[in-house]
């Protein structure tokens, strides 16, 4: 996701973000739920208790309710048990991506600096942000990238092609890519992106 935060007449800012979306806190806080669950349904059977159990009133519409549910230990409950210990530790996994915005950070275009800023986020350490500066006199213009490849992923068909568009910013040594495909921008939105980042940078966009 990309996000406009800050432009005036020397300086233009995105907000770039990998895992902070909607979609990434509803699994994490899925997944926290239902390990939740299966642990107390692993500690429910190791202390031989009942961990459902039903009202008079709802078996009473609902016969074929059992009045309690009970699993043995060995081998439901040491399942459950380590299904949830696994389920957590993804959930884990997940939240610590959000908080620290691993992947996520700036992308600074400084007019009075005359330099172009990437920056990125990575896990906590030595290491923790990526830092990439180039000099403004060595753009030299902005385009539009298409490019094929082979779909990957189990539900991908064989021999499936996808096109794949990017906005890129050239330099006489390579083209950067400034947008990725999980952003999910349609061609007019990278058009609008290129058109913008070309205007503040007077600089040709080819599309």
């Amino acid at each position: 996701m990309i996000i406009n935060i800050i432009r005036s007449k020397d300086l233009l800012i995105y907000d770039r973000t990998k895992y902070r979306k909607r979609s990434n806190f509803f699994w994490a806080f899925i997944i926290l739920l239902g390990s939740l669950g299966l642990l107390l349904v692993a500690i429910s059977s190791f202390l031989g208790t009942d961990f459902l159990v039903f009202s008079y009133k709802i078996r009473e519409y609902f016969p074929f309710i059992p009045g309690y549910v009970y699993l043995p230990f060995i081998p439901q409950g040491v399942a459950m048990g380590f299904y949830g210990i696994g389920g957590l530790g993804i959930s884990f996994y997940l939240w610590c991506l959000i908080l620290w915005d691993v992947q996520g950070g700036y992308d600074i275009f400084d007019k009075k600096e005359k330099k172009v800023t990437f920056i990125r986020w990575g896990f906590p350490g030595k290491n923790r942000s990526f830092r990439r500066e180039i000099p403004m006199n060595e753009i030299l213009c902005l385009r539009l990238v298409k490019q094929f490849k082979e779909a990957e992923g189990f539900f991908s068909s064989p021999n499936t092609v996808i096109l794949e568009v990017f906005v890129c910013l050239e330099t006489s040594d390579e083209l950067i890519p400034l947008t990725r495909i999980e952003d999910n921008l349609t061609k007019k939105q990278l058009i609008d992106k290129g058109g913008e980042i070309a205007s503040f940078l007077r600089v040709r966009f080819f599309y």
